[in-house]
């Protein structure tokens, strides 16, 4: 609905002008804004088959609002808990807190994880990771890879979670 209006007020104004070269100069914006709602269709489809040959779960719908089709991606989230082996000395500690932040740094490199981050409490749940993998068994498996868990002082609860493609914090 919005890219029809958009085309509506476009050919409005191609029609509107009296100026050959006004006319010449809006039949080229408006073949470039199709061929870019075009490309942007074929983008979208290319997205969707990528997602869905490495094995992603997706769905699309359209916002009503807007009328732009919305991509949803599951993503799995990792809380990151107070485990049951805390009794390490704080040069212990403080050694796995790198290992941790590494290990962390390198999920975000590679590719795995798209944002972690602390909670600004001292509850149960420490912090959370958002995995960007296709299946819960290989976020569960990459989560269990951290330092921090492997020595108990973590502890990993993992949940799916859909979010749209493309959109940021704000």
């Amino acid at each position: 609905m919005k890219n029809k209006i958009k085309l509506f007020c476009m050919l409005a104004v191609l029609f509107s002008c009296n100026n050959p070269q006004e006319k010449e100069e809006t039949n080229t914006f408006v073949e470039e804004k199709e061929q870019a709602l075009e490309t942007e269709k074929e983008s979208a489809a290319q997205l969707k088959k990528e997602l869905t040959d490495k094995g992603y779960q997706i769905f699309d719908y359209v916002d009503e609002k807007t009328g732009d089709t919305v991509l949803m991606q599951q993503y799995f989230i990792a809380f990151l808990k107070q485990g049951t082996n805390r009794s390490q000395n704080k040069a212990e500690a403080d050694s796995l807190q790198k290992l941790h932040l590494a290990h962390l740094g390198s999920m975000y490199e590679q590719g795995f994880a798209d944002i972690s981050g602390p909670f600004g409490d001292d509850g149960d749940i420490r912090g959370i990771t958002i995995y960007n993998v296709p299946t819960q068994q290989m976020a569960d498996s990459l989560a269990n890879m951290d330092p921090m868990v492997q020595a108990g002082r973590l502890a990993i609860e993992i949940h799916p979670w859909w979010a749209a493609k493309g959109f940021s914090l704000r």
